[in-house]
């Protein structure tokens, strides 16, 4: 028995309001019965208008945002700091083999020449792009937890105190909400940064994470992928700390002295203000953070029994059989970091930003008002 078209329209009509109906049910407040009229009259045009009209702005501090702002910090420690894996290899590698990469400009050259072949390293783009895997990974994991949990302790330790002393102690919100979204962050990261760091600076041991990551636990077992956390906490959590009270107070500073207030600027204006305060406080996060920076490249090299402190100990001061590095190089590769988280960090805000304004979400960066929201 045939069913005739007009009939079809009808069920058509009903099936796709039922389901526009359970889908702004999960989203927002349900379709009322005049929306619901709407869908049921016409499937084509009246539903887009449903659609319209259902579409509900993010709201503040609710999951979705705290949620958004996670994948924001994805796409922006994850994309940022592959991009720069070649600078970082030759860094971690002027660190951890200071004899075969005297310099930052010697160590492109003998990798893209294949003068370092011999060392196990590629040539061309490829061999400067030794590390990208866990360095994806890893700093997208990162960034998922940096900047979420950044966002939700933030308003979590706001809402502990109120906002007339949140605003009055300020610093010290943004101190423990980044101190605590990092330390967090960090244990995500560590298992990565281990492989990262051994692949680079070892680079015969795996190609990259897919055979790195199995070789290194059946070696030297999974815990060993934490050796460097506590240097990976002293070099993270400080950086951290100054990369978003740093990034505050200067686009706080940078927007009292614009003619007009952030409200009133466009989002490309205030994508300027984003670009120009995280460029500012990644060289000065890059500055405070390298000489932990430099332990982890070198524990992470190091192959020795001990714990942490052993481990250090032998490192800066040396053993029976091989000299320390002393105070002078823990600041090897000084020069290239803070370079590369300068322009690391200034993109990473402005990604953040550009995605949080693409989603409805109020850029970052407060322009100083109690309560103001961003």
């Amino acid at each position: 028995m045939s069913i005739s078209e007009e009939r079809k329209q009808v069920i058509l009509q009903y099936v796709t309001g039922k389901f526009m109906s359970r889908l702004h049910s999960n989203i927002g407040p349900a379709v009322n019965e005049k929306q619901q009229s709407l869908v049921l009259s016409s499937p084509t045009e009246d539903s887009k208008m449903v659609l319209a009209s259902t579409k509900q702005p993010v709201q503040l501090y609710s999951k979705e945002f705290f949620g958004l702002c996670g994948i924001g910090g994805i796409l922006s420690c994850g994309i940022t700091h592959t991009a720069v894996t070649p600078l970082d290899l030759v860094k971690c590698n002027t660190q951890a083999n200071p004899k075969e990469f005297p310099g930052t400009i010697m160590g492109f050259r003998k990798i893209y020449s294949g003068e370092a072949s011999k060392l196990g390293f590629g040539s061309g783009f490829a061999g400067l792009v030794k590390g990208w895997g866990p360095t994806a990974w890893g700093y997208s994991v990162q960034g998922l937890a940096k900047f979420g949990f950044y966002e939700y302790f933030k308003w979590l330790f706001a809402s502990w105190i109120g906002d007339e002393k949140a605003y009055k102690y300020r610093d010290v919100v943004y101190l423990f909400a980044s101190a605590s979204a990092e330390v967090i962050a960090d244990i995500g990261l560590c298992p990565f940064e281990a492989v990262k760091v051994r692949v680079q600076t070892n680079p015969a041991f795996a190609r990259g994470l897919m055979d790195g990551m199995p070789k290194f636990i059946s070696q030297e077992g999974f815990s060993n992928l934490y050796a460097g956390i506590g240097p990976l906490w002293a070099r993270q959590v400080p950086y951290t700390i100054i990369k978003f009270m740093a990034f505050e107070r200067i686009a706080e500073a940078i927007y009292k002295v614009l003619p007009k207030p952030k409200s009133e600027m466009s989002k490309t204006e205030q994508m300027g203000v984003v670009f120009t305060a995280g460029y500012i406080a990644g060289v000065l996060c890059g500055a405070v953070s390298h000489p932990a920076d430099t332990m982890v490249s070198k524990i992470n090299k190091l192959k020795m029994e001990g714990g942490l402190m052993t481990k250090m100990r032998a490192i800066y001061s040396g053993t029976s059989t091989v000299p320390g590095i002393g105070f002078k190089g823990l600041w090897a590769g000084f020069t290239p970091r803070v370079i590369m988280i300068g322009t690391l960090t200034g993109l990473q805000w402005f990604i953040y930003g550009t995605f949080k304004a693409a989603v409805g979400l109020p850029t970052p960066g407060s322009s100083g008002k109690p309560g103001a929201k961003h």
